[in-house]
C-alpha cells in the first residue's frame, strides 16, 4: 500500500508550526542550559547535572522518557483491538516505584556512581561490569532506532508528512540539545515534551467526547464492544493479557527500567538529596498513570468512533499503529494546528525517549569503558562526553534507516530489549539481595538468564500463540459507506465483517511442530522478562554455593542495609515518640557514653546513694 493512499487529509503549514514550534522550544532548553552551565568542569556536571536537581523536573523527566512515541501510537491500538486490561499496568507502575524506592535507590545513592554497571565491579568483578555495560549499549542502540523510525512511518502514511525529513529533523534537534546542555537540558526537555504529549492527547480524547455526544456513549459502546474487560484474573500464564499477567508480568518488565537501566537511574540519583529522589519517584507515578489513563481513554474513544467501520479492515491503514493518526486526520483535519500539536506529542515521546538514551549512553561508556583505562583529566572527561553524545546521536539516526530495511523483525528486536532487561535485573539482584552470590555465579546466571529468554522469545516470534489465547475483539466494516479505490489493500476482503488478525509470523511456518511444545512457545510475552530475571537468580545461586560462595565476605554498603528502607525509618521514628512519650526505661540508651560498645545487659550502674541520702 502506497502512502498516498491511506491519507485521511494533510498537513496545513498551521501544523508544520507547531511541529516546529516544539523542536525550537526542545533545542533552545539545549542552547540555554550550554550557555548556562558553560563553566563546567568535569563530566559528573555534564552528565549528572552536578548533582543538584530537585524533585519536580526529574519526576516528569522520569515520566517523558518512560513514554515513547510507541506509547502515544500503540496504547489507544492496543485498546482498540484487545481492551482496556492493560489499565492495569497502573498497579505494575506502583509496585515499581515502591521497589525500585525501597531496594535500588538507596544502594545506587548512596555509593555515589555515575554508571549503574560500575557496581557490578564493586559487586562481582570487571567482567560483569563489562558485560553488563556491552549488553545495555547494544540494545539500547536497537531500541532507540526503532523509536525514531516506527512513529515516523506511521504518521508519514497517515498525514502525509514527509518520513525522512522528520527522522533527520527530530533526531539532529535531540542530538544538539544533549551535546550542548548535557543531562540538565535533557530534565528540563522532558518536562516541556510531557506537556506537549498530554496536550496532544486531550485534544484527540476532548474532539471524540464532543463528537460522540459525552462520555458515557463512549464507555457504553466500549462495554457493548467487549473492550471494558477488566475482570480477567484467568491464573493461566499462557494467556496474553490477564490481570496477573499486567501486574506481576509488567511490574518485572518495569522493574528492570526503573530499577537498573542507566537512562532512569541517572535522572533520579541526580537529585540533590535521597528525599528528593524517592519523591521524583512517586511524584512520577502520578505521571505514568495519568498518561496510562488518557491512552486507555483514547483506545475507548477510536473503538466508539469506528465501532461499524474498522479503517484497518477496511485497508485505510495498513498497521495499528496508524489507527491514531488516522483517527486524529480525521476528526481534528478541519482545525489547523491540532494535527500538528498530536503528531508533535507523538514526536515529543521520541525526542524524550532517545535523549534519555543517548545520555545514558554517552554515561556508561565514559564511566565503564574509558574512565577504568584511561588517566584523563575531568575537562577531557567533559569534552569526551559532549563528543559521544554527538557520535550517539548520529548512531541512533543511522539505526532509525537500518530499521526501515528490517520490516518484520521490527516486533523481534524491540522485545528484545525488554528480554536483555530481565536477565541484567537478575544479576542486580543477586548482588543486592544475597549476600553470598559470588561473581561466577553472577555471570553464569547472566548468560544463562540470557540464553533462556532468547529462545522463548524467539520460539514465540516464529510458532506465535493461537487466537484463543491473545483474543483479540472483533471488528467490522458493515457500517462503511465508502466505495474502495482499487489502489486499496483490503486485508480481509473475503470476511471483512469477521474479526481480523494479522500475524507477523512467516505463513510458511503454518502447521509446523516447534521443538518443544505449543504451550510453552505459547506463553504471554510480559512473562519473558521474569523468566530471565529467576533464571538468573537460580542458576546464580546454585552456582555460588557449589564455588564457595558461603565464605564470601561483602561490604555491607554493596548490599541492602535495613537503614536504607522507609519502612525502617518510619518504624524507627514512630517506636522512638512512643518511648518518649510514654517514658519508658530503655537501658540501651546512651550505651556509647556510659558503657562503650558492649551488651547493656553486663554494663556496671554505679548506685549514687550519697546523693540521696541528706547528711546529718
Amino acid at each position: 500500500m502506497t502512502g498516498e493512499s491511506v491519507v485521511a487529509g494533510s498537513f496545513v503549514a498551521a501544523d508544520y508550526v507547531v511541529f516546529a514550534l516544539m523542536l525550537a522550544v526542545s533545542a533552545a532548553v539545549g542552547v540555554y542550559y550550554a550557555w548556562a552551565d558553560r563553566g563546567q568542569k568535569s563530566s559528573r556536571d555534564f552528565l549528572m547535572g552536578g548533582r543538584r536537581l530537585t524533585f519536580l523536573p526529574v519526576s516528569l523527566s522520569l515520566t517523558a522518557s518512560f513514554m515513547s512515541a510507541i506509547t502515544v501510537l500503540s496504547n489507544p491500538a492496543e485498546v482498540y483491538r484487545y481492551g482496556a486490561i492493560i489499565g492495569f499496568y497502573g498497579l505494575s507502575y506502583a509496585l515499581t516505584v515502591v521497589i525500585t524506592s525501597e531496594v535500588f535507590l538507596p544502594l545506587f545513592y548512596r555509593l555515589t556512581i555515575t554508571s549503574t554497571y560500575e557496581y557490578l565491579e564493586l559487586r562481582f568483578n570487571r567482567a560483569t561490569r563489562l558485560l553488563g555495560t556491552l549488553l545495555y549499549v547494544v540494545q539500547t542502540i536497537l531500541y532507540t532506532g526503532i523509536v525514531i523510525y516506527t512513529p515516523a512511518l506511521a504518521l508519514n502514511q497517515v498525514t502525509g508528512m514527509n518520513l525522512w525529513g522528520a527522522i533527520i529533523s527530530t533526531g539532529v534537534v535531540c542530538t544538539f540539545y544533549c551535546t550542548m546542555g548535557g543531562l540538565k537540558a535533557v530534565v528540563w526537555t522532558d518536562v516541556f515534551q510531557v506537556g506537549v504529549m498530554l496536550a496532544g492527547f486531550l485534544s484527540v480524547v476532548i474532539r471524540s467526547v464532543v463528537l460522540q455526544g459525552g462520555i458515557l456513549p463512549i464507555i457504553s459502546d466500549s462495554q457493548q464492544g467487549g473492550r471494558i474487560n477488566f475482570w480477567d484474573f484467568d491464573l493461566n500464564p499462557l494467556r496474553r493479557h490477564t490481570f496477573w499477567t499486567t501486574t506481576v508480568g509488567g511490574t518485572f518488565v518495569w522493574v528492570s527500567i526503573y530499577g537498573i537501566n542507566q537512562a532512569q537511574v541517572q535522572r533520579y540519583i541526580s537529585c540533590k538529596d535521597i528525599t528528593n529522589a524517592r519523591l521524583s519517584l512517586y511524584l512520577n507515578l502520578l505521571g505514568l498513570c495519568s498518561i496510562l489513563l488518557c491512552s486507555v481513554f483514547a483506545g475507548m474513544c477510536l473503538y466508539s468512533i469506528y465501532k461499524t467501520c474498522d479503517p484497518w479492515t477496511a485497508g485505510l491503514v495498513s498497521a495499528p499503529d496508524q489507527l491514531m493518526p488516522y483517527l486524529v486526520m480525521d476528526i481534528l483535519g478541519d482545525y489547523p494546528g491540532l494535527p500538528g500539536l498530536f503528531v508533535a506529542a507523538a514526536f515529543s515521546g521520541s525526542l524524550s525517549t532517545v535523549s534519555s538514551s543517548i545520555s545514558a549512553l554517552a554515561a556508561v561508556t565514559v564511566e565503564d569503558l574509558i574512565k577504568p583505562y584511561t588517566n584523563m583529566s575531568e575537562k577531557h572527561l567533559s569534552w569526551i562526553s559532549k563528543g559521544l553524545s554527538l557520535v550517539y546521536g548520529v548512531l541512533c539516526i543511522g539505526m532509525a534507516g537500518l530499521a526501515s530495511l528490517m520490516g518484520g523483525i521490527l516486533q523481534a528486536v524491540t522485545s528484545i530489549f525488554g528480554i536483555v532487561g530481565g536477565p541484567l535485573l537478575g544479576m542486580f539482584t543477586l548482588g543486592i539481595l544475597c549476600p553470598f552470590a559470588n561473581s561466577k555465579g553472577a555471570l553464569s546466571g547472566l548468560i544463562s538468564g540470557l540464553v533462556i529468554s532468547l529462545w522463548v522469545s524467539i520460539g514465540a516470534q516464529i510458532y506465535p500463540p493461537p487466537l484463543e489465547m491473545t483474543r483479540p475483539l472483533s471488528l467490522t466494516t458493515e457500517g462503511c459507506n465508502f466505495t474502495a479505490p482499487d489502489s486499496l489493500n483490503w486485508t480481509t476482503s473475503d470476511l471483512p465483517t469477521q474479526p481480523t488478525f494479522i500475524s507477523s509470523s512467516p505463513v510458511q511456518n503454518t502447521g509446523t511442530k516447534p521443538l518443544l511444545t505449543d504451550s510453552w512457545y505459547s506463553l504471554s510475552y510480559l512473562y519473558f522478562s521474569p523468566i530471565g530475571t529467576m533464571t538468573v537468580i537460580g542458576v546464580g545461586l546454585i552456582v555460588s554455593l557449589l564455588t564457595g560462595g558461603c565464605d564470601l565476605r561483602v561490604e555491607s554498603r554493596l548490599t541492602l542495609m535495613k537503614e536504607d528502607t522507609t519502612f525502617y525509618q518510619l518504624f524507627k521514628f514512630f517506636n522512638d515518640r512512643v518511648k518518649k512519650r510514654t517514658g519508658q526505661l530503655d537501658l540501651t540508651k546512651n550505651k556509647e557514653e556510659k558503657c562503650g560498645n558492649t551488651n547493656p545487659a553486663f554494663c556496671d550502674v554505679e548506685l549514687q546513694l550519697t546523693k540521696s541520702i541528706n547528711p546529718k
